[in-house]
């Protein structure tokens, strides 16, 4: 019988053969995207010092959600004078929810 992989554990194997290639640094974080059923995450990444530099959140899981949540990254960035990110989709689609929030981070001033 074939074992089939869930699709969490497929995400992973992706993420990881992702994350050999980006990496964050104090000015250029990675942004991060992670997305449950109920809520959608974005943080933004020092990866040299492993430090979070900023975070937000939001609940709910429509694409308004995240699009709110790209919003309010790309003013967190702001505030902290980044401009430059390197965009982690974390191994999911670039698609949906987690389209939204780089489009919504890139209007309001990210660049990726």
């Amino acid at each position: 019988m074939i074992k089939k992989e869930s699709r969490n554990e497929m995400r992973m194997i992706r993420h990881a053969r992702i994350r050999k290639q980006i990496i964050g640094t104090k000015d250029i974080p990675r942004l991060n995207v992670y997305r449950s059923n109920k809520n959608i995450y974005v943080q933004l990444i020092d990866d040299e010092n492993g430090v979070t530099l900023a975070s937000a959140s939001v609940k709910g899981k429509n694409i308004e959600a995240a699009t709110k949540v790209g919003e309010s990254i790309a003013k967190e960035a702001k505030k902290l004078k980044i401009s430059k990110v390197v965009f982690d989709r974390s191994g999911y689609l670039y698609h949906g929810r987690v389209k939204a929030v780089a489009d919504a981070a890139r209007e309001n001033g990210l660049e990726f």
